[in-house]
C-alpha cells in the first residue's frame, strides 16, 4: 500500500494515560482528549518531514479510519500531524 500525495497511513496506538499522582484515566476522561497516538506504517509520495516507524501525536477528529487486509487504519493529512517523537 502506498499514499499518495501528503497523506499518511497509521496504526493508531492505544496508550494507558495516568496522573502525575499515578491514577489511571478511564476511557471516557481520554476520549476527551484532542490528540491520539499513533505509528506511521506509510508516508504519501509528497511527504518529506515524517519517516515510517515514527512516533506520532495527531487530531483525533482527522481524517478515517478504513480496513486494509482486515486490519484498522487511519489515514490522515500530513498537515493533522501535531508532534513527532
Amino acid at each position: 500500500m502506498k499514499p499518495i500525495g501528503k497523506y499518511v497511513v497509521i496504526k493508531t496506538i492505544e496508550e494507558e494515560l495516568k496522573t502525575s499522582s499515578g491514577l489511571l484515566l478511564s476511557a471516557e476522561d481520554s476520549n476527551q482528549l484532542r490528540y491520539k497516538k499513533g505509528r506511521i506504517v506509510e508516508v504519501g509520495t509528497d511527504v518529506v518531514a515524517i519517516d515510517k516507524d515514527s512516533l506520532i501525536y495527531y487530531d483525533k477528529r482527522a481524517g478515517y479510519t478504513m480496513l486494509i487486509h482486515d486490519e484498522p487504519y487511519t489515514i490522515i493529512r500530513e498537515n493533522d500531524i501535531v508532534l513527532v517523537e
